[in-house]
């Protein structure tokens, strides 16, 4: 038996959550980076008896439409499904029910659901550092009633009962486009990395802003801190959101 992980990570906390994950499973895992914008999603074909991980971070509560339209090219063919929604510590809001439905229409089973917290990726006071290894002991904790219920074969009831509503609530963007500074130096990695496909590879500092998503993978690619967003937009939503981002939030699992 294998896991695949599938994940949309562009800055690597939703990544750090299923690698704690899959590791505490103890079996063989191999992954599929739904970042990737040349990948052939249609070229996956799971097997029955396959265990998939599947895992993005909440967009303003909703799964990244980039995931979505990737996520819906893999054919599922009722692997047993374990998703993870990342999230800032503000709140996930209809992303893991949204992700469950896209798992279903791609034909896995879903067995398990599970929410984490990672350091917010724009306003990095918010949930600083995690996961941390408070997260790390309820993560592989959760791991492990996940394979019990799968060595118990505990796996022909429907999909766990998951909080989310219908319709989703309205996706929305932020706006935040980084943008590069005089330290650029042309050396292409943030178009290269962009999952987007935003920037332009003829001209580094042309970003288009339609396609953007502000996932700030090229702020976190850029070796010379080049790129940034804007610091007085990030300061009044970082306010916006102190009462409900400062408090802790826990880990939660769906079974």
């Amino acid at each position: 038996m294998n896991i695949s992980q599938i994940i949309f990570s562009p800055t690597g906390g939703t990544k750090r959550v299923t690698d704690i994950i899959t590791k505490a499973c103890g079996m063989p895992v191999s992954e599929i980076d739904l970042t990737n914008a040349e990948f052939d999603y249609a070229s996956v074909h799971m097997k029955e008896d396959d265990i998939a991980v599947l895992a993005v971070p909440s967009y303003g509560g909703r799964v990244p439409p980039l995931a979505t339209q990737r996520i819906s090219k893999i054919c599922g063919n009722r692997a047993q499904c374990i998703i993870v929604c990342v999230y800032g510590n503000r709140a996930y809001e209809d992303t893991l029910i949204e992700l469950k439905d896209i798992a279903e229409k791609s034909g896995f089973k879903v067995i398990a659901a599970v929410t984490a917290i990672a350091e917010h990726s724009i306003m990095h006071q918010y949930a600083a550092g995690r996961p941390d290894a408070k997260d790390k002991q309820e993560l592989q904790n959760f791991a492990k009633k996940i394979v019990e219920k799968i060595n118990n074969n505990v796996t022909e009831t429907s999909a766990p009962q998951m909080p989310g509503n219908y319709p989703y609530k309205k996706a929305g963007g932020t706006g935040l486009v980084p943008k590069a500074d005089n330290k650029c130096t042309n050396c292409g990695l943030c178009a290269q990395n962009c999952p987007a496909q935003a920037i332009s590879k003829e001209n580094f500092k042309d970003t288009d802003s339609k396609k953007c998503i502000s996932c700030m993978r090229c702020v976190v690619k850029c070796p010379q801190s080049a790129r940034k967003v804007n610091g007085a937009m990030v300061s009044v939503a970082a306010l916006a959101m102190k009462k409900v981002c400062s408090a802790r939030k826990a880990n939660e699992l769906y079974i």
